[in-house]
């Protein structure tokens, strides 16, 4: 029995030696890869779109899933845009998360009428889920954009437990671009707060520190839809910080011989059906003096390539998360911040070149 019980285990080592010979060993390029979680209140193509299809595109980034979270859209409009551009471009392989669909305070969005006529308004009328009613379900709202039925389906995990999974699984490795509300990082660190000097860095598209604001005098979109899971977040202590704030995004335009270069690009029906039904897309054609901005763009061409940042500085900062006139204002200190305030790199310029060549990688794709 003893010979018989050391031959199987010869056997069994030998073909356990000869499958690992057979494995093909990890790549150096694959192994090196940026590990990366995208955080997005998702829209089709411009910025959101644009901005997730150069991470899961970047050979030098592992984009390891999509987190969807209220803001520019509601959760199931989201989700349903997420799903169809990662469809579009054969990349199914990247799992969809479904998160927060509320934001902090009670009433927000039934109030924001009388908040911007006490508080003011700014040049932006722009108001993200709070502008339409919430859909029914992600399924409705890709039948309804899409006139199509989806392949892929977003998983069953709530978005802040697989940002908490995920950044425990890889300690110092993962890098966060969070492009829309601060609501799902606020829940993960909520439920587990250990996560923040875990994770690698977060690279935000949020804030106007030394600038108006967008959508208020003083605030900017992605911090105004919800201060206090912003002021949360910043907050919290995070190995590093990258803003790419009004600051800079103001300065970084898309032209209308921009809109045209990219137009002409795109050769799927999909992606052509996407740019046509783009609210910007009429006001380009009917203005050749319009322009726009790319905003969430930046903040993944800083997560794939941190050179692109060419002027930033570091200072600690906070959010005004008071109910009043500096709602959701972003703030920087020249020297000492409150107590609690985290040091954050603010960029105030991005070489141009070197982003734009990320954004026409993505087109031609398209």
């Amino acid at each position: 029995m003893k010979k018989f019980t050391s031959l199987c285990g010869c056997l069994l080592l030998t073909m356990c030696l000869g499958m690992t010979a057979l494995t093909p060993p990890m790549s150096a390029e694959a192994a090196e890869r940026e590990k990366v979680i995208l955080d997005a209140d998702m829209v089709d193509l411009f910025d959101d779109g644009v901005a997730m299809m150069m991470l899961a595109e970047s050979p030098k980034m592992d984009l390891k899933g999509v987190t969807i979270v209220i803001g520019n859209t509601w959760v199931e409009t989201g989700t349903a845009s997420a799903i169809r551009q990662l469809e579009g471009i054969g990349r199914t392989d990247i799992p969809v998360y479904m998160g927060v669909n509320k934001t902090t305070r009670k009433g927000r969005f039934a109030n924001m009428k009388e908040e911007k006529r006490l508080f003011g308004r700014g040049f932006d009328s722009h108001l993200g889920a709070a502008g339409y009613a919430q859909p029914a379900s992600w399924t409705a709202e890709y039948r309804k954009n899409y006139l199509d039925e989806p392949v892929m389906r977003p998983q069953k995990q709530a978005a802040a437990d697989f940002i908490i999974d995920t950044v425990k699984k890889h300690p110092g490795e993962v890098t966060i671009v969070a492009i829309g509300s601060a609501a799902n990082l606020a829940a993960a660190l909520d439920k587990a707060p250990e996560i923040a000097p875990l994770a690698k860095r977060v690279v935000y598209m949020a804030g106007a520190f030394f600038c108006e604001g967008n959508v208020m005098p003083t605030s900017e979109f992605n911090v105004w839809i919800d201060p206090e899971t912003a002021k949360k977040v910043y907050r919290a202590p995070w190995k590093e910080q990258i803003f790419l704030p009004l600051d800079v995004c103001s300065k970084e335009l898309m032209s209308n011989a921009d809109f045209k270069d990219l137009e002409s690009r795109i050769k799927s029906d999909r992606f052509k059906a996407m740019w046509e039904s783009h609210y910007a897309t009429p006001l380009f054609r009917n203005d050749p003096n319009y322009h726009n901005y790319i905003w969430d763009v930046l903040a993944a061409a800083v997560a794939i390539d941190p050179s692109v940042i060419l002027e930033s500085e570091t200072l600690p900062i906070d959010v005004d998360d008071r109910y009043g006139f500096g709602y959701g204002q972003t703030m920087a200190f020249h020297g000492f911040g409150p107590e609690g305030a985290q040091n954050a790199k603010i960029v105030y310029k991005v070489d141009r070149a070197k982003i734009w060549k990320m954004v026409e990688d993505v087109f031609n794709k398209l």
